[in-house]
């Protein structure tokens, strides 16, 4: 009995994910049609890069509120360096660059300025936020030629191209945090911050890799946005954040940090995108959707805390 609950426990994210296909292909048997679960996976991508990126930080015991905005203004940036001089390489180099400085930016602050995260990352969401509007001047920026847009929509194999980025950055990720020394500081660190740094590691540096890896990776979901759209919005990304954070919860990992996995925030999200599509399909009211999404992060919030006890 005991051995059945512990192989519940460590399988929870996707059992859950399971039951929920199971209830809503029972409810609308459209959602088991090979083109819907394409879209539910291209529009899960988007999502899973950035909660990949949140959990670096998270399993450190931190958090990262500005993902959403440095997608916005990332998104920016790109879309106009393709408008101006046609060349993709350099649109998507310069998002990743900036992304990866805002990153820095926040891992920074935290380290050496021994602020809260949640402070942090709060005033980066509203500072970058306010910086794309200043560079879009509050408009869209369209314009953009096919090599851009065919991040965003072309299919490889039948698989949506955003489907592979998702897949290529979770291998990173997986190998980044189960792999190499680094993932294990990470996993120290969000344990317990002073027995890390008494054991010799540099806390502080470790914390800003963490910051720059979410960046990095927020910036990559601005272009595959931008791309699929066609166009770079100032208010793109609003509430991303949000959606990245639940992901991580739901796929197990603690939000005070130490304890996670990263297959698990791919589980996460697929959670998310899944309950989102079948919600849609079922024609629920938007501000309903938001209340079902809630509760089910409070509900997984809520186990979390029961199985440590």
């Amino acid at each position: 009995m005991d051995r059945f609950k512990s192989v519940l426990l460590k399988f929870k994210s996707l059992i859950g994910l399971l039951i929920l296909c199971v209830i809503i292909s029972i409810i609308t048997p459209r959602f088991l049609n090979i083109n819907n679960l394409l879209n539910v996976l291209t529009q899960v991508s988007v999502n899973a890069v950035i909660a990949l990126g949140m959990s670096f930080v998270i399993l450190t015991g931190g958090i990262d509120l500005s993902v959403g905005s440095i997608l916005a203004i990332t998104g920016a940036i790109a879309a106009s360096i393709v408008v101006k001089s046609n060349s993709l390489l350099l649109a998507i180099l310069v998002a990743l660059i900036i992304g990866a400085l805002i990153g820095a930016f926040n891992g920074i602050v935290v380290a050496k300025g021994k602020i809260q995260p949640f402070i942090v990352t709060l005033a980066a969401m509203t500072i970058f936020r306010g910086v794309t509007y200043v560079y879009t001047n509050g408009t869209p920026i369209s314009g953009l030629g096919k090599n851009f847009t065919f991040i965003g929509n072309a299919k490889i194999i039948g698989i949506p191209f955003p489907v592979v980025i998702t897949l290529f950055i979770f291998l990173i990720a997986w190998y980044l945090i189960n792999e190499t020394r680094f993932g294990r500081y990470v996993f120290a660190l969000g344990g317990n911050e002073d027995s890390t740094r008494l054991s010799g590691i540099n806390t502080d540096r470790v914390k800003l890799y963490v910051y720059i890896i979410s960046g990095i990776a927020a910036a990559i979901s601005g272009v595959i946005v931008t791309s699929r759209i066609g166009s770079a919005s100032p208010n793109a990304g609003t509430g991303y954040e949000l959606d990245a954070i639940a992901a991580v919860v739901l796929g197990g990992t603690s939000l005070s940090g130490g304890e996670g996995s990263i297959t698990g925030t791919i589980i996460g999200a697929m959670i998310i995108g899944v309950l989102n599509n079948g919600l849609n399909l079922m024609n629920v009211s938007p501000f309903y959707q938001s209340i079902v999404k809630g509760l089910v992060i409070l509900l997984a919030v809520l186990i979390d805390k029961k199985n440590k006890k």
